[in-house]
């Protein structure tokens, strides 16, 4: 969890951490970006950049109450995001998303 918001703040300001959705979520401007659940990276991408991030390694739908599949929220599994390069490259994808959204 700190390596994730230690890399997270290096890319973005205002980052604020809170327990959410059964998981330790980080916010933005109060707008969820990516969390760690267990001990996947949990990732906010929007549905097309969920749909997308699907089809690479270590991918997965993020799931809620067992089996409902949130809409444009994906899970990274470890190694998808082992190196330090990755993490970001990951977080930055999120961060996109949130700031397109609010455009």
């Amino acid at each position: 969890m700190e390596r994730v918001r230690q890399a997270l703040s290096a890319c973005a300001e205002g980052v604020v951490g809170q327990p959410m959705m059964g998981a330790y979520c980080f916010m933005i401007e109060r707008r969820m970006c990516c969390g760690v659940t267990g001990d996947a990276l949990m990732l906010r991408l929007g549905p097309e950049g969920a749909l997308a991030a699907l089809k690479e390694p270590h991918v997965r739908p993020m799931q809620i109450g067992g089996s409902r599949k949130l809409k444009g929220f994906v899970c990274v599994d470890p190694p998808g995001y082992a190196s330090d390069a990755a993490l970001r490259s990951w977080l930055v994808r999120s961060l996109e998303f949130l700031r397109v959204k609010s455009e």
